[in-house]
């Protein structure tokens, strides 16, 4: 058997993780694909896992980047973006991003492994460990028809751990809680998390806010918000913002 834990650096991979040391279940490898576009807090979350599986005797999260044979061999997703003057494939309604830079650089490295390949060999399947929890069922239907060489399993579902659950998990292994995992010009991002981004980490907003400008023949979407531009939000509500400081009554002391 060969086993393999995709870690997406939030919360049902952490609590997958947890559960795993709980149960004495203990993967061959734990991935994680980087598309290099995390937010800081996600890869120091993942430091702070990493000393847990340490502690537990477990093996460290290998760090993944999608390599192909071209030029652009070591580009990352926001590179891509930025040279070929377009916005992630989610802001189009695609997910070939996701694809390109989380699932393909995972099975590549996983069908390299000389394990994975004596499991093939004897006619076996490599088993994938999902972290969709118990609230997000319907994810996992169908699923397993789809996966060829590989078996996914979905232990959170298996232990009906929803996301309150995880969360208290997490807490009670002593770990803190990860927060959002995406990259941080992901167009799935909602408004308030965008105004998030500004007062956290304003320098990656504003490298998210170049990408958008640089986009070119956007005639499917408005933007990365896919049907608004995240320049445009910002500017409104900054417009709100003041309009609403200039309404508060001036209180005159002589």
């Amino acid at each position: 058997m060969f086993s393999v834990l995709h870690f997406g650096g939030g919360t049902n991979s952490t609590a997958m993780i947890v559960g795993f040391v709980e149960r004495g279940i203990r993967p061959d490898i734990i991935l994680f694909a980087d598309t290099c576009a995390e937010k800081p807090h996600t890869y120091e979350h993942m430091n702070a896992v990493n000393e847990y599986l340490e502690k537990h005797g477990y093996p460290k999260i290998k760090r993944l980047k999608r390599k192909v044979k071209s030029k652009f061999s070591n580009e990352t997703l926001e590179q891509e973006c930025l040279r070929r003057k377009c916005l992630p494939s989610l802001a189009y309604g695609w997910k070939t991003c996701s694809q390109k830079y989380k699932v393909e650089p995972q099975d590549k490295y996983i069908r390299s492994h000389e394990k994975a390949k004596a499991v093939w060999a004897d006619g076996g399947k490599v088993i994938k460990y999902i972290g969709f929890d118990a609230g997000e069922m319907r994810r996992s239907i169908g699923s397993q028809s789809k996966c060829g060489k590989f078996r996914l399993e979905y232990p959170l579902i298996e232990w009906v751990w929803d996301r309150d659950e995880c969360k208290a998990q997490i807490k009670k292994a002593g770990l803190p809680q990860p927060g959002k995992s995406s990259c941080f010009f992901c167009p799935a991002t909602r408004k308030v998390e965008i105004l998030e981004l500004r007062q956290t980490y304003p320098e990656l907003l504003e490298r998210a806010i170049a990408m958008e400008a640089n986009a070119e023949n956007l005639k499917s979407t408005k933007g990365l918000g896919r049907r608004f531009s995240w320049q445009d939000f910002l500017k409104a509500e900054d417009k709100t913002m003041f309009a609403d400081v200039e309404s508060i009554p001036c209180i005159c002391v002589d």
